[in-house]
């Protein structure tokens, strides 16, 4: 299928919304139709990326919070420039496992300013055709990570998560739907899969 532009799809959410794995079924929905699609992810897997990746595994080990927010938009400049804009320009579908919004939400929910790290992003950052924000309760989502994988400090973690869940309530512009990922894998994904149609039978008038 040959689409008359790209589009920007991006998947949003706190830990354990199951984003990841509706990444995977839009990527093989898309490449089953023909059409071009490229499936990326922030943290990316680049020199900043790397570090970010680091740190969430490892620890602050004395990196403070405005360090930390400086690789992630060194991190996603990088994102921009050498993949987002290219696969745009190419007309593909860049189908998005995080974005700035994360970058807003968690590091908000850290005491930073969520809305000065919104419009940093926004200075260089395409702005979406649809972000979906998929919402879970916090205390399943915790479940589902801990049944999935080792984690530590679960009653920290799940005071951070809901300061982190108001902040994505909290952001608001006409491309963001919200998704109820409480729902069966299936559910899920055919929801956002009426989005993107809806949205690209708009883009093609």
């Amino acid at each position: 299928m040959k689409l008359e532009k790209g589009y920007l799809f991006v998947l949003e959410g706190i830990d354990g919304t199951g984003k990841s794995t509706q990444c995977g079924k839009l990527e093989d929905w898309f490449s089953e139709q023909g059409t071009p699609v490229l499936r990326l992810r922030e943290p990316t897997d680049g020199v900043w990326g790397k570090k970010i990746r680091t740190l969430l595994t490892e620890g602050r080990k004395g990196v403070t919070r405005e360090e930390e927010l400086e690789w992630f938009i060194n991190d996603r400049r990088e994102d921009v420039e050498k993949n987002i804009l290219p696969a745009l320009k190419d007309k593909k579908v860049v189908i998005l496992d995080r974005y700035y919004f994360s970058t807003a939400a968690y590091q908000g929910a850290l005491g930073l300013d969520s809305s000065s790290i919104l419009a940093t992003n926004e200075s260089f950052a395409p702005k979406p055709d649809r972000a979906f924000f998929f919402k879970v309760p916090p205390e399943e989502c915790l479940r589902r990570i801990h049944s999935s994988r080792d984690t530590v400090s679960a009653f920290e973690k799940k005071d951070y998560l809901e300061k982190v869940q108001s902040l994505f309530d909290s952001f608001n512009d006409s491309f963001i739907r919200r998704i109820d990922g409480s729902q069966s894998e299936d559910e899920v994904q055919l929801d956002v899969r009426k989005e993107i149609i809806e949205c690209m039978k708009e883009g093609a008038h």
